[in-house]
């Protein structure tokens, strides 16, 4: 069911190029680095070091480009005040799209959450061993047995926080797709959502990064 008889809606590029690519090859490195720890074995155990490395250098990157990317990516967009987060809670559950230019506040929550605990998850991967395997991150031998086995148990709480978060992540789009008939997936693709005019904090184009696209 739609607004668009109430209130105002329009096209606009929401989503840079470099946001677009970010979140596809994140979701992609979270993906394969779970199976290939939670699976792992001697021939697999330096591809997830790997897919480690590759998201830690995303989330860089993200928090990097937080800075200097089009209005919707910028970290600033991800601060969400009380009082905006209340006033979305209580229209969440009417069946209708919210057309949010950028994330909605439960969203940029979940996005700062989830970039923490991936930063997180990254970081202590560098300092544990697999001593079953005899394989470990890159600065192991600059920490101690007992501080390896501590950031070993954050490490294996953190794989489960961040498939909590991705659990959450396809049910959100699930719940939008099919109860508030709005799609979150297209616009990640495309860059261009339909969004309320009068959501001006994302409203700007896509810096000239993303020109060419």
């Amino acid at each position: 069911m739609s607004e668009e008889g109430v209130t105002p809606t329009e096209l606009r590029r929401v989503w840079d190029l470099p946001t677009r690519l970010f979140h596809w090859s994140l979701a992609t490195c979270v993906a394969v680095g779970w199976y290939l720890g939670e699976y792992r074995g001697f021939d697999t155990i330096e591809l997830h070091f790997f897919f480690g490395y590759a998201i830690g250098g995303l989330v860089a990157f993200r928090i990097l480009w937080g800075f200097v990317g089009a209005p919707a990516s910028r970290l600033s967009a991800l601060l969400v005040s009380p009082a905006t987060l209340l006033n979305y809670l209580r229209e969440i559950g009417k069946p209708r799209p919210s057309y949010w230019a950028g994330h909605a506040p439960l969203g940029s929550l979940s996005v700062l959450a989830l970039l923490a605990l991936l930063a997180v998850q990254a970081t202590t991967g560098l300092f544990i061993e697999d001593d079953a395997l005899f394989a470990g991150g890159p600065l192991s031998g600059s920490v101690d047995a007992k501080t390896q086995g501590t950031l070993a148990q954050i490490h294996f709480i953190g794989s489960r926080l961040i498939l909590a978060m991705v659990a959450l992540h396809l049910l959100a789009i699930a719940f939008y797709s099919i109860w508030k008939e709005e799609d979150l997936i297209g616009p990640m693709i495309s860059g261009w959502k339909k969004v309320r005019t009068d959501h001006k904090a994302a409203s700007n184009e896509a810096t000239s990064t993303d020109a060419a696209d």
